[in-house]
């Protein structure tokens, strides 16, 4: 039986392999709910969704991870941000007709980009490399090997009622020369699967039809799941920034301030009250201590 929205590892035995498997089912379908996308930008989408899945698991780090593909072509930009507890939320921007053309076409003279926002005390890491690949997998395979020297395969589906991947690397500790054959031939058995298969088969079931000459351990499922991290506390914190004489001009032109999440479509509004109170807390003066 297909496990929905689940992310489940597997590693070789006998070799310095790890694979994963991804499935989205109620969290890409909340993707979707918010906002109608052409066939190809949602296919690419989903594909992105389930590849941060997938790599979320392979860093470690306490925090959001933000994958981010964007250029100059029809296709603009694609986001997928995912936490550390597995939950996820993504959007993508397009203008005019999308043909059905491979990934650089569409999105032009690209770049992809990874950032880790780590909770607190650590600092933020970014790296951005050139989009190449014809595809959401070859692009990150070739940041792998650009960014971390990390052999990695990944092999991606969407459809509008799920999205689906699967990744295999080698572990970093392994020596070039360690049982090379071991890698390749576990990429070559990976090749075999459909795209039919990876979203329609429960991960038990892939792993035993692509490897069942292999010793491998299987462990249990990680749950994934929707959740937009827009809070009122973070549009508020966002009006700060703009100061006080930028708000007022504002609400004397339009008479309230009304900011919508892109991601789900939840609505803040302000009005002169709320404003007042953005900025009464940064200017009251603390009370003058008491001697007795």
């Amino acid at each position: 039986m297909l496990q929905h929205d689940s992310l489940q590892r597997f590693i070789f035995e006998h070799a310095p392999i790890r694979g994963e498997i991804v499935h989205l089912d109620a969290t890409w379908q909340a993707v979707l709910e918010r906002r109608q996308y052409p066939p190809r930008v949602r296919e690419l989408l989903g594909e992105l969704m389930a590849a941060a899945a997938l790599l979320t698991s392979t860093l470690k780090f306490d925090g959001r991870l933000i994958m981010q593909i964007q250029g100059k072509g029809p296709v603009n930009l694609l986001v997928v941000e995912c936490t550390s507890d597995r939950t996820m939320r993504a959007i993508a921007q397009w203008q005019g007709e999308i043909p059905d053309a491979p990934l650089a076409a569409l999105v032009g003279d690209g770049r992809l980009a990874v950032t880790i926002d780590p909770l607190k005390g650590k600092e933020r890491y970014q790296a951005i490399v050139a989009l190449e690949g014809l595809t959401v997998a070859e692009a990150f395979e070739n940041y792998f090997a650009r960014s971390e020297q990390l052999a990695t395969r990944l092999w991606l589906a969407s459809d509008p009622q799920q999205a689906a991947g699967m990744l295999l690397q080698r572990l970093p500790e392994a020596e070039p020369s360690d049982d090379d054959d071991a890698w390749m031939r576990a990429v070559h058995l990976g090749s075999t699967i459909t795209r039919e298969e990876l979203l329609a088969l429960p991960v038990r079931e892939i792993v035993r039809r692509l490897y069942h000459e292999e010793d491998i351990r299987l462990f249990s499922r990680m749950p994934v799941s929707f959740r937009c991290s827009c809070s009122r506390a973070r549009v508020e914190a966002v009006l700060r920034m703009l100061g006080r004489d930028e708000i007022q001009s504002i609400l004397a032109e339009q008479g309230s301030i009304s900011v919508d999440c892109e991601f789900c479509g939840s609505r803040y509004e302000f009005d002169h009250i709320d404003a007042e109170q953005l900025f009464a807390a940064l200017h009251s003066a603390p009370a003058a201590p008491t001697r007795h």
